[in-house]
């Protein structure tokens, strides 16, 4: 997903060059000054309230943070582990263990999974992982780690609200997601009193969805992979250096993406399922050559992020400074507890919702522990000098330089084309993130404005649209509010979470006795 604005430093090298291009370009400076009038103000006050610290043995800790990673801790108390004692259960799910073809639903379990997956991997766990080993060194994977373990448990409860309660149409196609499920979950939790407030909260999640999902769900996206790829093309004076180079690139890419999400979720699924295998392959593939061509420094390495999560090398201010990088990224990338997820594992074919809270606790070890890891320690291992240098500029006080750089010039040290895969992988996670952020903000549109084809078309054009100006214009200001009003979110899914966490617990029991009484049993 696109980083919060305490991640912006990893934009700040693009957006300085989109804004010395914009500059050349007349017409289009005159745009962005526009835009940036008009969203300044807003982001600034907004990003103030949302990102705003607390201090913790004396450290800057965002509450956000906070309240995402302990509503984790909490909820993998209250279900006892679920994310390690369920995961073979989860593996099974996937494979296609207790499938029936005439379950209700639109996809697999896989494809839902590949879906969601592919809304939360993207230039975060390149770059935003890059950033948080510079400022909080290689102990921050460690913490990194620990989040997204406990990220997996919010994601079994959210993912089963989201298809317990999900909405099924005429046509056979579902809705699912913090609409649902707060609407719903509270009136059947208290009775007519949750009524109201159920209402009130599925809106507001709408708009917070529906934001993102037309802005930064695509614009951020688009923006960066233009980026790397003017980067390795000769950057400025190279091939995509002239003005309009951009806008070629978003109309091309908005073509892509209207291709795939006109035909719904059954498309993005099936582009997903192939996409999100591939790019996950291509770039762990990646990662793995490095750490293979620095094999005799993986112990080193692996000793780095495990010392350095409790005696750190960072300065980030301690060892509480580093958790909380590590803690600050991995809520970021893996989006456990925002709501976001549950909209795409509701598609899902099944008629037992816990089915797929087994299968979503999956996505933040394949998002955190898998894929940001990775990341990590091929930067550790490959410990390159603008790595070093960045500890040191990081240190002085300097602001943090392109954490895509950092990680593309880890690559580069075992073979200088390597820069080329990563861009791929840009590509690949650019594209698989618009399309999955296009389906949640097409659910949210249609709870807030209804399901006539012409609704529908006009927000998929709308999406297209945005595509091609995220390729154009400098987005700090944008895309500053539109991560802050998607934690918004968080603050009402998780207060909701909370609330209906017995109506989860009582359907695992529920499936855990069909388990034992041989109701269910295994398809393959």
């Amino acid at each position: 997903m696109s980083p919060p604005a305490a991640d912006l430093p990893v934009i700040a090298a693009t957006a300085a060059a989109q804004e010395d291009l914009a500059a050349e370009g007349g017409t289009l400076s005159q745009i962005e000054e526009v835009i940036n009038s008009v969203f300044n103000p807003v982001a600034e006050v907004t990003s103030k309230f949302i990102f705003a610290e607390v201090s913790v043995f004396g450290v800057a800790f965002p509450w956000i943070v906070a309240w995402l990673v302990i509503a984790g801790a909490i909820f993998t108390a209250y279900f006892g582990l679920i994310q390690l004692r369920g995961f073979k259960t989860a593996v099974d799910l996937v494979r296609g263990k207790y499938a029936d073809k005439s379950d209700p639903g639109e996809v697999s379990h896989f494809r839902a999974l590949t879906a969601a997956v592919s809304g939360t991997v993207g230039l975060g766990n390149i770059a935003g992982v890059a950033v948080a080993v510079t400022i909080g060194g290689p102990g921050a994977t460690f913490w990194m780690i620990v989040a997204g373990l406990l990220g997996m448990c919010t994601k079994f409860v959210e993912c089963t609200l989201g298809v317990k309660y999900r909405d099924h149409h005429p046509d056979g196609s579902v809705s699912g997601g913090p609409m649902q499920y707060l609407r719903k979950g509270l009136v059947e939790r208290f009775g007519q009193r949750g009524s109201g407030v159920g209402k009130v909260l599925a809106a507001g999640a709408a708009v917070m969805i529906l934001f993102f999902g037309i802005a930064g769900g695509n614009m951020f996206q688009a923006n960066q992979s233009f980026a790397q790829l003017r980067s390795v093309t000769g950057g400025e004076t190279g091939l995509l250096g002239s003005d309009g180079a951009a806008t070629v690139f978003g109309l091309v890419l908005a073509g892509v993406v209207a291709l795939v999400i006109i035909g719904g979720i059954k498309s993005i699924a099936a582009v997903t399922a192939r996409l999100v295998p591939s790019m996950a392959v291509l770039y762990v593939g990646a990662c793995l050559v490095v750490v293979l061509a620095n094999l005799r420094h993986v112990p080193g390495a692996i000793g780095e992020i495990v010392g350095g999560a409790f005696a750190p090398k960072g300065v980030a201010g301690g060892a509480v400074g580093v958790l909380i990088i590590g803690f600050q990224r991995a809520a970021f990338s893996n989006e456990a507890g925002l709501g976001s997820a549950p909209i795409a594992h509701s598609a899902v074919k099944t008629r037992h919702p816990v089915t797929e809270g087994f299968v979503a606790l999956l996505e933040p070890f394949i998002d955190t522990v898998v894929i940001c890891t990775m990341t990590a320690l091929t930067i550790v291992i490959a410990s390159t000098p603008s790595w070093e240098a960045a500890r040191e500029a990081v240190a002085k006080g300097e602001p943090t330089p392109d954490g895509v750089t950092l990680t593309s010039d880890a690559f580069a040290t075992v073979l200088p084309w390597f820069p080329y895969v990563l861009t791929v992988a840009v590509i690949l996670f650019a594209v698989s993130t618009i399309l999955t952020w296009a389906y949640y903000g097409e659910k949210a549109w249609t709870h807030l404005l209804g399901r006539s084809k012409t609704s529908v078309y006009t927000y998929k054009f709308i999406v297209c649209a945005f595509v091609v100006i995220g390729s154009v214009l400098t987005l700090g200001s944008v895309l500053d509010f539109a991560d802050a009003v998607l934690f918004v979110l968080a603050l009402i899914n998780i207060i909701g979470l909370y609330l209906m966490a017995p109506i989860v617990k009582r359907e695992l029991a529920d499936f855990r006795q069909k388990l034992r009484d041989r109701e269910l049993t295994k398809t393959g």
